[in-house]
């Protein structure tokens, strides 16, 4: 038996430019979400990254006060699951609530609290939800279980340069079944560190619309300076 199957491919002249995740991720067990199995999120609200990325889903988390059209726009844009950020730090109380209903009933997969997020509004959002709350996690400091026992029913791990560390920490405490998504670093080697750590999935920052763009112009640059030779 072979240890390893072909995948036929087909590509696409159109999207030969669209954004891969690293295969590293693909080592990830994977969570089972409304009956798919996610391995890769992709963190960005760039509806054009979005539309052209291979992740499973997209976790939808941002700096600002959450707003409805962004989610929204963002899932009228994407094929991809969307899993959305609802506030929990400076955007606080029923505020939160009731952004995280609304995210639910547009199709969202799953809310993402920040981590500041009082455990009473996590167990509130809990009573009113039947998709998944994903509680951020950023310090050895958060009280992991009480999110867990308020309704949290997935971690998303995001510590920084000590992520791994933080991932094998939590992973130790709620052992080998709870959810636990994470940031995987830059790097190949820290993707499949942070696997090793217990990260049942992996979330990754794509190339920003600029960076991409400058690569596409500079190709564009060449092909001219070889049109007039």
């Amino acid at each position: 038996m072979k240890d390893k199957k072909y995948i036929p491919t087909v590509h696409s002249t159109l999207r030969e430019k669209s954004v891969l995740v690293p295969e590293e991720i693909y080592k990830a067990s994977g969570i089972k979400i409304l009956n798919r199995r996610i391995k890769s999120l992709v963190f960005s609200t760039d509806v054009a990254i979005l539309s052209n990325c291979n992740a499973d889903a997209t976790m939808a988390v941002y700096p600002f006060t959450p707003s409805l059209s962004i989610t929204n726009a963002i899932m009228t844009a994407t094929p991809l699951p969307v899993f959305a950020g609802v506030g929990g730090g400076t955007t606080s109380g029923s505020r939160v609530i009731n952004i995280a209903l609304h995210a639910e009933l547009m199709g969202a997969f799953g809310v993402v609290v920040n981590a500041p997020i009082p455990n009473y509004i996590i167990r509130e959002i809990r009573e009113v939800l039947d998709i998944p709350i994903l509680a951020t996690v950023v310090s050895f400091n958060d009280d992991i279980e009480a999110k867990i026992e308020s309704g949290a029913e997935i971690l998303n791990v995001s510590g920084g340069k000590n992520t791994i560390d933080l991932v094998k920490k939590i992973r130790e405490k709620v052992g080998d079944e709870f959810p636990i998504i994470a940031t995987g670093g830059p790097t190949k080697e820290l993707i499949l560190e942070t696997i090793e750590a217990g990260a049942n999935a992996i979330t990754f920052t794509p190339p920003s619309n600029g960076e991409i763009f400058s690569k596409v112009m500079e190709k564009y640059r060449k092909r001219s300076d070889e049109f007039k030779k």
